[in-house]
């Protein structure tokens, strides 16, 4: 790892400040500003959190549901066990149907919240990278229609490019309201925005 980035992520705001209120990383703070902006996880909510690893927002999302509700991690790597009986973790890729089976299997009760950090292996070629992360947003909204109570809530992070609008789009049209965002913590540099779906419809026959 070059020297330059370990020094410069040293120096980061937010890196320090995690190591300082013991979060597993960063990226606690984009999930926690975006829900302190518009309230979408509750007090015994039930939450999936889809790309957890090393588990900033499961821990974020268990402080905010309290020992009342439940927190799902769901990596394809292994996540530091967490002490508290009501949050679980799951290894698996979210492009697997037996994933989704896992999760379902895995929850007290339909979720009232998804969010996923998921990223993809970054080739540092733009379209291809852009296309990556559209393709894991696509695969979570699946989990999120299959897996949320009807008016439950869905935050998934995308990167800017040419197919934003087209998912944007897809998100509209199975909820009732949407957000684009992007978090202080999330750095200037960096091309990620946040969607944030809330109350999702009831589905049509």
């Amino acid at each position: 790892m070059p020297k330059a980035w370990i020094r410069e992520r040293k120096k980061d705001y937010y890196y320090r400040k995690a190591k300082e209120e013991k979060y597993r990383s960063r990226a606690a703070y984009k999930l926690l500003q975006a829900v302190e902006k518009y309230h979408f996880i509750k007090y015994r909510d039930v939450v999936v959190d889809l790309g957890s690893a090393p588990g900033g927002w499961i821990k974020v999302a268990r402080k905010i549901v309290g020992s009342k509700g439940f927190v799902l991690g769901v990596d394809l790597k292994p996540i530091e066990p967490f002490p508290q009986d009501n949050v679980r973790t799951i290894i698996g890729d979210i492009n697997e149907p037996e994933t989704l089976r896992e999760i379902s299997n895995a929850l007290p009760k339909k979720a009232d919240v998804v969010v996923s950090d998921v990223s993809p292996n970054i080739s540092g070629i733009w379209e291809v990278d852009h296309a990556r992360q559209i393709d894991l947003a696509q695969q979570a909204l699946k989990i999120a229609l299959e897996t949320l109570k009807p008016r439950g809530n869905f935050f998934v992070k995308v990167f800017q490019g040419d197919l934003l609008d087209d998912f944007i789009k897809k998100v509209k049209k199975h909820f009732e309201v949407v957000r684009i965002m992007k978090p202080k913590a999330s750095r200037t540099k960096s091309s990620e925005i946040f969607i944030l779906g809330m109350h999702l419809k009831e589905a049509l026959d």
